[in-house]
Protein backbone atom coordinates (compact mmCIF):
# COMPACT_ATOMS: atom_id res chain seq x y z
CA UNK A 1 0.00 0.00 0.00
CA UNK A 2 1.21 3.47 -0.91
CA UNK A 3 -0.18 6.61 0.74
CA UNK A 4 0.37 10.15 -0.53
CA UNK A 5 -0.61 13.43 1.10
CA UNK A 6 -1.02 16.18 -1.52
CA UNK A 7 -1.33 19.83 -0.53
CA UNK A 8 -0.96 22.41 -3.30
CA UNK A 9 2.27 21.55 -5.10
CA UNK A 10 3.59 19.45 -2.21
CA UNK A 11 3.46 15.65 -2.35
CA UNK A 12 4.56 13.57 0.64
CA UNK A 13 4.50 9.77 0.76
CA UNK A 14 3.76 8.24 4.15
CA UNK A 15 3.48 4.73 5.54
CA UNK A 16 0.59 5.23 7.97
CA UNK A 17 -3.05 5.82 7.16
CA UNK A 18 -4.05 9.39 8.11
CA UNK A 19 -6.54 9.91 10.91
CA UNK A 20 -7.59 13.52 10.27
CA UNK A 21 -8.53 15.44 7.12
CA UNK A 22 -5.76 17.32 5.30
CA UNK A 23 -6.48 21.08 5.34
CA UNK A 24 -6.38 22.47 1.80
CA UNK A 25 -5.35 19.13 0.30
CA UNK A 26 -6.29 15.49 -0.14
CA UNK A 27 -4.97 11.95 0.29
CA UNK A 28 -4.28 9.28 -2.30
CA UNK A 29 -4.45 5.73 -0.95
CA UNK A 30 -3.25 3.17 -3.51
CA UNK A 31 -3.46 -0.47 -2.52
CA UNK A 32 -3.43 -3.86 -4.18
CA UNK A 33 -6.66 -5.81 -4.45
CA UNK A 34 -5.52 -8.39 -1.92
CA UNK A 35 -4.42 -5.64 0.49
CA UNK A 36 -7.80 -3.96 0.13
CA UNK A 37 -9.53 -7.23 0.96
CA UNK A 38 -7.39 -7.90 4.04
CA UNK A 39 -7.31 -4.30 5.38
CA UNK A 40 -10.88 -3.40 4.48
CA UNK A 41 -11.94 -2.56 8.08
CA UNK A 42 -8.99 -0.17 8.55
CA UNK A 43 -9.60 1.50 5.20
CA UNK A 44 -13.31 1.91 5.88
CA UNK A 45 -12.47 3.44 9.24
CA UNK A 46 -10.01 5.84 7.58
CA UNK A 47 -12.60 6.92 5.04
CA UNK A 48 -15.07 7.53 7.85
CA UNK A 49 -12.55 9.70 9.71
CA UNK A 50 -11.42 11.67 6.64
CA UNK A 51 -14.69 12.02 4.72
CA UNK A 52 -17.45 11.07 7.10
CA UNK A 53 -18.57 8.27 4.75
CA UNK A 54 -17.67 4.69 3.91
CA UNK A 55 -17.86 2.56 0.79
CA UNK A 56 -21.13 0.72 0.38
CA UNK A 57 -20.96 -3.07 0.33
CA UNK A 58 -21.84 -3.38 -3.36
CA UNK A 59 -18.97 -1.08 -4.35
CA UNK A 60 -16.59 -3.02 -2.11
CA UNK A 61 -17.56 -6.15 -4.03
CA UNK A 62 -16.96 -4.33 -7.30
CA UNK A 63 -13.47 -3.28 -6.24
CA UNK A 64 -12.63 -6.86 -5.26
CA UNK A 65 -13.97 -8.37 -8.48
CA UNK A 66 -11.15 -9.19 -10.90
CA UNK A 67 -13.58 -9.89 -13.78
CA UNK A 68 -15.59 -6.67 -13.61
CA UNK A 69 -15.82 -4.67 -16.87
CA UNK A 70 -15.17 -0.94 -17.04
CA UNK A 71 -18.10 1.01 -15.62
CA UNK A 72 -19.07 4.09 -13.61
CA UNK A 73 -21.33 4.41 -10.56
CA UNK A 74 -21.92 7.05 -7.91
CA UNK A 75 -23.50 7.90 -4.59
CA UNK A 76 -24.23 11.27 -3.03
CA UNK A 77 -20.88 11.09 -1.18
CA UNK A 78 -18.44 9.69 -3.77
CA UNK A 79 -17.98 8.45 -7.34
CA UNK A 80 -16.80 4.98 -8.34
CA UNK A 81 -15.00 4.23 -11.60
CA UNK A 82 -13.68 0.83 -12.67
CA UNK A 83 -11.30 0.96 -15.62
CA UNK A 84 -9.56 -2.00 -17.23
CA UNK A 85 -5.87 -1.50 -17.91
CA UNK A 86 -3.46 -3.53 -20.03
CA UNK A 87 -1.79 -6.27 -18.03
CA UNK A 88 1.63 -7.80 -18.78
CA UNK A 89 0.25 -11.31 -18.26
CA UNK A 90 1.78 -11.83 -14.83
CA UNK A 91 -0.12 -13.52 -12.05
CA UNK A 92 -2.10 -11.40 -9.66
CA UNK A 93 -1.87 -12.61 -6.10
CA UNK A 94 -1.44 -11.34 -2.61
CA UNK A 95 1.01 -12.56 -0.01
CA UNK A 96 -1.33 -15.32 1.19
CA UNK A 97 -3.24 -16.00 -2.00
CA UNK A 98 -2.53 -18.73 -4.55
CA UNK A 99 -1.17 -17.78 -7.91
CA UNK A 100 -4.01 -17.05 -10.34
CA UNK A 101 -3.21 -16.41 -14.02
CA UNK A 102 -4.20 -13.05 -15.41
CA UNK A 103 -7.44 -13.41 -17.35
CA UNK A 104 -6.93 -12.56 -21.02
CA UNK A 105 -9.50 -10.98 -23.26
CA UNK A 106 -10.19 -14.30 -24.96
CA UNK A 107 -11.28 -17.34 -23.01
CA UNK A 108 -8.36 -19.62 -24.00
CA UNK A 109 -5.29 -18.97 -21.90
CA UNK A 110 -3.03 -19.96 -24.80
CA UNK A 111 -3.49 -18.02 -28.02
CA UNK A 112 -1.94 -18.07 -31.43
CA UNK A 113 -1.37 -15.16 -33.74
CA UNK A 114 1.16 -12.36 -33.72
CA UNK A 115 3.20 -12.08 -30.49
CA UNK A 116 1.81 -8.62 -29.78
CA UNK A 117 -1.68 -10.13 -29.38
CA UNK A 118 -0.42 -12.35 -26.55
CA UNK A 119 0.16 -9.20 -24.48
CA UNK A 120 -3.37 -7.85 -24.78
CA UNK A 121 -4.62 -8.91 -21.36
CA UNK A 122 -6.55 -6.64 -19.03
CA UNK A 123 -7.08 -6.17 -15.31
CA UNK A 124 -9.52 -3.79 -13.60
CA UNK A 125 -8.40 -0.82 -11.55
CA UNK A 126 -10.96 0.70 -9.18
CA UNK A 127 -11.21 4.39 -8.24
CA UNK A 128 -13.30 5.70 -5.34
CA UNK A 129 -13.31 9.51 -5.60
CA UNK A 130 -14.22 11.41 -2.44
CA UNK A 131 -13.89 15.15 -1.85
CA UNK A 132 -10.59 14.74 0.03
CA UNK A 133 -9.58 11.15 -0.68
CA UNK A 134 -8.80 9.10 -3.77
CA UNK A 135 -8.82 5.38 -3.05
CA UNK A 136 -7.45 3.23 -5.85
CA UNK A 137 -7.48 -0.58 -5.93
CA UNK A 138 -4.91 -2.09 -8.31
CA UNK A 139 -3.74 -5.56 -9.31
CA UNK A 140 -0.66 -6.77 -7.47
CA UNK A 141 2.60 -5.10 -8.59
CA UNK A 142 0.73 -2.59 -10.73
CA UNK A 143 3.21 -0.82 -12.99
CA UNK A 144 0.74 1.99 -13.71
CA UNK A 145 0.43 2.88 -10.05
CA UNK A 146 4.17 2.81 -9.43
CA UNK A 147 5.08 4.74 -12.58
CA UNK A 148 2.55 7.48 -11.90
CA UNK A 149 3.57 7.64 -8.24
CA UNK A 150 7.15 8.29 -9.31
CA UNK A 151 5.94 10.91 -11.78
CA UNK A 152 3.88 12.56 -9.05
CA UNK A 153 6.80 12.71 -6.65
CA UNK A 154 9.07 14.05 -9.40
CA UNK A 155 6.53 16.76 -10.30
CA UNK A 156 7.27 18.50 -7.01
CA UNK A 157 10.84 19.29 -8.04
CA UNK A 158 11.69 22.88 -8.96
CA UNK A 159 12.98 21.94 -12.40
CA UNK A 160 9.79 20.14 -13.44
CA UNK A 161 7.54 22.86 -12.04
CA UNK A 162 9.44 25.33 -14.20
CA UNK A 163 8.56 23.29 -17.32
CA UNK A 164 4.86 23.47 -16.54
CA UNK A 165 4.39 20.13 -14.75
CA UNK A 166 1.40 20.35 -12.44
CA UNK A 167 0.42 18.41 -9.36
CA UNK A 168 -3.22 17.27 -9.62
CA UNK A 169 -5.44 19.75 -7.83
CA UNK A 170 -8.13 17.27 -6.69
CA UNK A 171 -8.81 13.55 -6.34
CA UNK A 172 -10.88 13.63 -9.54
CA UNK A 173 -8.01 15.28 -11.43
CA UNK A 174 -5.59 12.66 -10.13
CA UNK A 175 -7.95 9.86 -11.17
CA UNK A 176 -8.21 11.21 -14.72
CA UNK A 177 -4.43 11.48 -15.02
CA UNK A 178 -3.99 7.86 -13.97
CA UNK A 179 -6.73 6.76 -16.39
CA UNK A 180 -5.04 8.75 -19.16
CA UNK A 181 -1.80 6.87 -18.45
CA UNK A 182 -3.68 3.59 -18.88
CA UNK A 183 -5.24 4.72 -22.16
CA UNK A 184 -1.81 5.75 -23.44
CA UNK A 185 -0.79 2.11 -23.02
CA UNK A 186 -3.54 1.16 -25.50
CA UNK A 187 -2.38 3.88 -27.88
CA UNK A 188 1.16 2.51 -27.77
CA UNK A 189 -0.14 -0.81 -29.14
CA UNK A 190 -1.16 0.74 -32.44
CA UNK A 191 2.23 0.70 -34.18
CA UNK A 192 3.07 -2.89 -33.21
CA UNK A 193 -0.43 -4.15 -33.99
CA UNK A 194 -0.34 -2.47 -37.38
CA UNK A 195 3.08 -3.92 -38.20
CA UNK A 196 2.10 -7.45 -37.18
CA UNK A 197 -1.21 -7.47 -39.03
CA UNK A 198 0.34 -5.87 -42.12
CA UNK A 199 2.73 -8.81 -42.18
CA UNK A 200 -0.21 -11.21 -42.13
CA UNK A 201 -1.97 -9.29 -44.87
CA UNK A 202 1.18 -9.62 -46.98
CA UNK A 203 1.19 -13.37 -46.37
CA UNK A 204 -2.48 -13.62 -47.31
CA UNK A 205 -2.03 -11.68 -50.54
CA UNK A 206 1.33 -13.15 -51.58
CA UNK A 207 0.95 -14.65 -55.11
CA UNK A 208 1.28 -18.41 -55.21
CA UNK A 209 1.56 -18.75 -51.42
CA UNK A 210 -0.64 -21.17 -49.50
CA UNK A 211 -1.76 -19.68 -46.19
CA UNK A 212 -2.43 -22.40 -43.59
CA UNK A 213 -2.32 -20.59 -40.23
CA UNK A 214 -6.09 -20.10 -40.10
CA UNK A 215 -6.53 -21.00 -36.43
CA UNK A 216 -4.06 -18.30 -35.38
CA UNK A 217 -5.77 -15.79 -37.65
CA UNK A 218 -9.14 -16.62 -36.08
CA UNK A 219 -7.64 -16.13 -32.61
CA UNK A 220 -6.29 -12.76 -33.68
CA UNK A 221 -9.65 -11.64 -35.03
CA UNK A 222 -11.42 -12.74 -31.84
CA UNK A 223 -8.85 -10.91 -29.72
CA UNK A 224 -9.30 -7.71 -31.73
CA UNK A 225 -13.06 -8.01 -31.38
CA UNK A 226 -12.79 -8.46 -27.61
CA UNK A 227 -10.37 -5.53 -27.38
CA UNK A 228 -13.00 -3.48 -29.18
CA UNK A 229 -15.55 -4.54 -26.53
CA UNK A 230 -13.17 -3.55 -23.71
CA UNK A 231 -12.60 -0.11 -25.25
CA UNK A 232 -16.33 0.38 -25.76
CA UNK A 233 -16.90 -0.31 -22.06
CA UNK A 234 -14.17 2.18 -21.21
CA UNK A 235 -15.74 4.82 -23.43
CA UNK A 236 -19.16 4.25 -21.88
CA UNK A 237 -17.74 4.58 -18.36
CA UNK A 238 -15.94 7.85 -19.15
CA UNK A 239 -19.04 9.25 -20.88
CA UNK A 240 -21.07 8.48 -17.77
CA UNK A 241 -18.41 10.22 -15.69
CA UNK A 242 -18.54 13.32 -17.91
CA UNK A 243 -22.32 13.47 -17.63
CA UNK A 244 -22.07 13.12 -13.85
CA UNK A 245 -19.57 15.99 -13.62
CA UNK A 246 -22.09 18.24 -15.35
CA UNK A 247 -24.58 17.59 -12.53
CA UNK A 248 -22.19 18.63 -9.75
CA UNK A 249 -23.20 21.69 -7.70
CA UNK A 250 -22.20 25.02 -9.21
CA UNK A 251 -18.62 26.07 -8.51
CA UNK A 252 -18.06 28.68 -5.80
CA UNK A 253 -15.54 31.26 -6.95
CA UNK A 254 -13.41 31.67 -10.05
CA UNK A 255 -10.68 29.31 -8.87
CA UNK A 256 -13.10 26.44 -8.35
CA UNK A 257 -14.83 27.24 -11.65
CA UNK A 258 -11.50 27.06 -13.49
CA UNK A 259 -10.65 23.76 -11.81
CA UNK A 260 -14.04 22.40 -12.85
CA UNK A 261 -13.46 23.48 -16.46
CA UNK A 262 -9.98 21.91 -16.49
CA UNK A 263 -11.50 18.71 -15.12
CA UNK A 264 -14.04 18.63 -17.93
CA UNK A 265 -11.34 19.33 -20.51
CA UNK A 266 -9.20 16.49 -19.17
CA UNK A 267 -12.22 14.17 -19.15
CA UNK A 268 -12.94 14.94 -22.80
CA UNK A 269 -9.26 14.41 -23.64
CA UNK A 270 -9.34 10.94 -22.05
CA UNK A 271 -12.52 10.16 -23.97
CA UNK A 272 -10.92 11.31 -27.23
CA UNK A 273 -7.93 9.02 -26.61
CA UNK A 274 -10.25 6.06 -26.01
CA UNK A 275 -12.16 6.83 -29.20
CA UNK A 276 -8.88 6.87 -31.13
CA UNK A 277 -8.11 3.39 -29.80
CA UNK A 278 -11.61 2.17 -30.72
CA UNK A 279 -11.28 3.63 -34.22
CA UNK A 280 -7.88 2.02 -34.75
CA UNK A 281 -8.99 -1.39 -33.49
CA UNK A 282 -12.02 -1.35 -35.78
CA UNK A 283 -9.87 -0.33 -38.70
CA UNK A 284 -7.54 -3.26 -37.98
CA UNK A 285 -10.53 -5.61 -37.82
CA UNK A 286 -11.74 -4.33 -41.18
CA UNK A 287 -8.24 -4.62 -42.65
CA UNK A 288 -7.92 -8.24 -41.58
CA UNK A 289 -11.42 -9.04 -42.89
CA UNK A 290 -10.65 -7.31 -46.18
CA UNK A 291 -7.35 -9.18 -46.51
CA UNK A 292 -9.12 -12.51 -45.93
CA UNK A 293 -11.74 -11.67 -48.56
CA UNK A 294 -9.06 -10.57 -51.04
CA UNK A 295 -7.14 -13.79 -50.31
CA UNK A 296 -10.13 -15.92 -51.29
CA UNK A 297 -10.79 -13.68 -54.28
CA UNK A 298 -7.21 -14.21 -55.47
CA UNK A 299 -7.51 -17.95 -54.88
CA UNK A 300 -10.76 -18.01 -56.84
CA UNK A 301 -9.21 -16.02 -59.67
CA UNK A 302 -6.27 -18.40 -59.84
CA UNK A 303 -8.65 -21.36 -59.93
CA UNK A 304 -10.58 -19.71 -62.74
CA UNK A 305 -7.37 -19.16 -64.74
CA UNK A 306 -6.41 -22.80 -64.28
CA UNK A 307 -9.84 -23.96 -65.40
CA UNK A 308 -9.68 -21.64 -68.42
CA UNK A 309 -6.31 -23.06 -69.44
CA UNK A 310 -7.53 -26.63 -69.08
CA UNK A 311 -10.68 -25.82 -71.04
CA UNK A 312 -8.68 -24.26 -73.89
CA UNK A 313 -6.32 -27.24 -74.04
CA UNK A 314 -9.29 -29.60 -74.09
CA UNK A 315 -10.88 -27.61 -76.89
CA UNK A 316 -7.66 -27.75 -78.93
CA UNK A 317 -7.32 -31.53 -78.65
CA UNK A 318 -10.97 -32.36 -79.26
CA UNK A 319 -10.71 -32.08 -83.11
CA UNK A 320 -7.47 -34.03 -83.04
CA UNK A 321 -9.14 -36.79 -81.05
CA UNK A 322 -12.02 -36.73 -83.54
CA UNK A 323 -9.67 -37.22 -86.49
CA UNK A 324 -7.78 -39.98 -84.67
CA UNK A 325 -11.07 -41.66 -83.79
CA UNK A 326 -12.33 -41.55 -87.38
CA UNK A 327 -9.18 -43.16 -88.77
CA UNK A 328 -9.33 -45.75 -85.99
CA UNK A 329 -12.75 -47.09 -87.16
CA UNK A 330 -12.87 -50.71 -88.31
CA UNK A 331 -14.21 -50.03 -91.81
CA UNK A 332 -12.75 -51.71 -94.88
CA UNK A 333 -12.77 -48.54 -96.96
CA UNK A 334 -11.71 -45.21 -95.43
CA UNK A 335 -10.39 -42.36 -97.57
CA UNK A 336 -6.61 -41.94 -97.34
CA UNK A 337 -6.31 -45.03 -95.15
CA UNK A 338 -4.48 -47.19 -97.72
CA UNK A 339 -2.68 -44.38 -99.49
CA UNK A 340 1.02 -43.87 -99.01
CA UNK A 341 0.68 -40.19 -97.95
CA UNK A 342 -2.51 -40.64 -95.96
CA UNK A 343 -0.74 -40.51 -92.60
CA UNK A 344 1.04 -37.28 -93.42
CA UNK A 345 -2.13 -35.69 -94.73
CA UNK A 346 -3.96 -36.55 -91.51
CA UNK A 347 -1.03 -35.40 -89.35
CA UNK A 348 -0.76 -32.13 -91.29
CA UNK A 349 -4.49 -31.51 -90.90
CA UNK A 350 -4.14 -32.05 -87.15
CA UNK A 351 -1.26 -29.58 -86.92
CA UNK A 352 -3.07 -26.95 -88.99
CA UNK A 353 -6.26 -27.32 -86.93
CA UNK A 354 -4.32 -27.15 -83.66
CA UNK A 355 -2.36 -24.06 -84.72
CA UNK A 356 -5.54 -22.41 -86.01
CA UNK A 357 -7.34 -22.95 -82.73
CA UNK A 358 -4.34 -21.74 -80.68
CA UNK A 359 -4.25 -18.60 -82.82
CA UNK A 360 -8.00 -18.11 -82.39
CA UNK A 361 -7.83 -18.50 -78.62
CA UNK A 362 -4.80 -16.21 -78.46
CA UNK A 363 -6.61 -13.47 -80.40
CA UNK A 364 -9.57 -13.82 -78.02
CA UNK A 365 -7.12 -13.63 -75.07
CA UNK A 366 -8.10 -17.00 -73.71
CA UNK A 367 -4.39 -17.84 -73.65
CA UNK A 368 -3.16 -14.35 -72.75
CA UNK A 369 -0.41 -14.17 -70.13
CA UNK A 370 -1.93 -12.91 -66.85
CA UNK A 371 0.12 -10.56 -64.68
CA UNK A 372 0.62 -11.41 -61.02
Amino acid sequence: MRIFTIVGSSVVETTELPTTPVPGGYVWIACARREFEVQQPQLQSTLQQLCGHQLVDLHVSDLLNNQLPSHYDYTSQYDLLVFRRLAPGAAEAGPDAPVVPTVPLGQPMKRGGPPILHRINTNPVGFAVFDQVLLTVHPADCAVRDSYAEKLLAATSTELRATGARVPASPADLMLRIVNTMVDGYLDLRRELTRQLDHWQGELLKPGARFSNWSALLDARLTLHQLDDVCEEQRSAIQDWIEAVKTWPDAQGMAELRERELLQVRSRDVLEHIERVVHHVRRLEQSVETAVQMHFSVQGNQANNIMLTLTVLTAIFLPLNLIAGIFGMNFEVIPLLHRQGGFWWALGAMVVIALGMVLLFWRNRYLARTGR
